[in-house]
């Protein structure tokens, strides 16, 4: 938490301020006991109505400065603590965004949104009320024992007993809440997951009929966090019910030891008003104290939360300080090649890609395939370092891909991922993700080649109309070619399509095909597919199995030489294909 305070850095002037005006306000209260004491043995005693009425515009302007130094502080604290989230959020928002596949895999998607969201508005409140308070209340404690002591010494040594029997409680209670507090946020990790879980797949749950096992399930999670919850607020229950105790207690002696010294002609009778006024000072800021030590436990325990993923160092740093023009490139060396390349995923005991070897020349369009979980997509998010090699190297015209800056490099491919996210915002937004300066003509050419044209042309205001989150109002197909079209708006020198025409039909998928070839420029293509149809007349078709190349060459080759494709062939076509006869798929 300590290393987060670096983000009020910015926020100086509001630091100082806010506790400033905070112990101004304190300052006045404490003169307040004395106004009434006087009041009591001066006014009353000599019946003095001038005195009284004088000395009742003293407590009206202790009241009114008190007031505007109050709301003072409040100004500032407030401004510093959501100046301070501000900050917070912008720059873990920037730190996840460096993190790699490998760490956002680790960590969890339902864990990060709990930190930019939960844990950070926890810490704003923490850093509003420790600005206000964590000064102020103790001034006010040790300031009313003070003053106790200029009224009456014999009375002032109950408050020098009662103090530190309260901070005994109150800290005791924080040791034993603080541990816990951190385990309630983990708790909540838990339930932030599976809630999005269930959202997500609210519609699988439903064609399974699973729902009752589903809130079966989540309500096992809630009662656990119910459980620790009650738990940490039974414990932090305990402070004010003993701190009433103590003060009161203390408040019968301070009127007991009052009236004999009262009676003795010691002290006055305002006196011990003043007295039990300093008592009530002490429990009322002994209460909010132990309010805001609840409070800054929870944000302390939500700011090493936050501190965790800021410490989490990317695994893929981003070379920035390079150039592209620092980098040698020969135009005429393989546009990509894997060097005995091997991937292991975070955690994993086993290679996901071991010994990977292939060359690709510029202009070549390659077709990957293998059975679920052979590596496909694994490998080729290895060109733009999502992820990065155990061992081995990945080229992209002779230079290792780890010595291009992450920013110029990525800008060279386009990538159509797995599963088709959409934006929410206009067609034409989402398409100039990959070139905002991107005309409409240029727009339009992408639509045609992604074979989309018809889904835009359908849509109320073309590239105009508005995207719902996550293209909910898109088909799995037609988000599918607007993300192709996406990546060819770019205008990259390598185009990497993952298994992105799964949701087209095979006239869809062939005329896909066809356009991509057509394009112009020299552009090296690299299609991942299960089917065998999306890549049989690609120049090169690399056969993955169990992360190994277990084949590699065109079509017609493979076919003789790899019994994996062939085996992926025949379950896809029937045998009279192989003979010469028509295939009804």
């Amino acid at each position: 938490m300590k290393k987060l305070l670096v983000y009020l850095r910015d926020y100086k002037k509001e630091v100082v301020f806010a506790p400033l005006f905070k112990l101004l306000e304190a300052s006045f209260e404490l003169i307040v006991p004395l106004v009434v004491a006087a009041i009591i043995d001066y006014g009353i005693a000599n019946s003095d109505k001038g005195y009284i009425f004088k000395m009742c515009g003293v407590l009206v302007l202790l009241a009114i400065v008190g007031f505007v130094s109050a709301v003072t502080a409040q100004y500032f604290s407030a401004k510093a603590a959501v100046g301070f989230s501000t900050e917070v959020r912008h720059h873990l928002f920037e730190h996840i965004q460096t993190l790699s596949f490998n760490e956002m895999d680790s960590i969890g998607t339902s864990t990060l949104i709990t930190r930019l969201t939960s844990d950070i508005n926890q810490t704003q409140s923490g850093v509003n009320m420790v600005l206000r308070l964590f000064l102020r209340s103790p001034f006010i404690v040790f300031g009313a024992m003070i003053m106790a002591f200029t009224v009456n010494v014999k009375g002032a040594l109950v408050f020098v007993v009662t103090i530190p029997l309260l901070s005994i409680v109150v800290f005791g209670i924080m040791a034993l809440s603080v541990p816990r507090f951190k385990k309630v946020q983990g708790g909540l990790d838990r339930i932030l997951g599976r809630t999005r879980e269930n959202l997500e797949g609210a519609r699988v749950i439903r064609a399974f009929n699973k729902e009752d096992s589903e809130v079966a399930s989540f309500n096992e999670e809630n009662q656990f966090l119910t459980g620790m919850q009650l738990v940490v607020g039974r414990i932090s229950a305990l402070m004010n019910p003993i701190t009433f105790v103590i003060i009161n207690v203390a408040t019968l002696v301070v009127i007991w030891v009052g009236g004999k010294e009262t009676f003795n002609g010691i002290i006055t009778q305002g006196e011990v008003v003043a007295l039990v006024n300093y008592m009530s000072q002490i429990l009322v800021e002994l209460v909010k104290l132990a309010n805001l030590i609840v409070n800054v436990n929870k944000s302390i325990a939500c700011g090493n939360r936050i501190q965790d993923i800021f410490e989490i160092k990317a695994s893929i740093p981003n070379t920035d300080d390079k150039k592209m023009s620092d980098v040698k490139v020969d135009e005429n060396t393989p546009m990509v090649e894997f060097s005995h390349a091997c991937m292991r995923y975070a955690g994993s005991s086993e290679e996901a890609l071991s010994d990977i070897n292939f060359v690709v020349e510029k202009g070549q369009t390659i077709g990957i395939i293998g059975g679920t979980g052979s590596g496909k997509s694994t490998l080729v998010n290895m060109i733009p370092r999502f992820y990065d090699t155990s061992s081995g190297q990945v080229k992209i015209q002779g230079v290792d891909v780890k010595d291009y800056p992450i920013v110029e490099l990525r800008d060279k491919i386009g990538m159509v991922m797995q599963k088709a996210v959409m934006f929410h915002g206009t067609i034409a937004d989402n398409l100039r993700w990959g070139n905002e300066n991107a005309t409409d003509e240029e727009l339009w050419t992408a639509v045609r080649i992604a074979q989309a044209e018809d889904v835009v042309r359908g849509k109320e205001g073309e590239l105009d109309h508005m995207i719902e989150q996550g293209g909910r109002n898109l088909s799995g197909g037609q988000k599918q070619r607007l993300t192709i079209a996406r990546a060819i708006v770019k205008n990259p020198d390598i185009l990497i399509l993952d298994d992105s025409a799964s949701a087209l039909d095979f006239a869809t998928d062939a005329a896909l095909r066809k356009a991509l070839k057509n394009m112009q420029g020299t552009k090296t293509i690299f299609i991942v597919s299960q089917r065998t149809s999306s890549i049989r007349f690609a120049d090169k078709i690399i056969v993955l199995d169990d992360g190994s190349i277990v084949g590699t060459g065109t079509h017609d080759e493979l076919l003789d030489s790899c019994e994996t494709y062939r085996e992926i062939y025949e379950s896809q076509f029937k045998k009279e294909e192989l003979t010469g006869g028509v295939s009804n798929v």
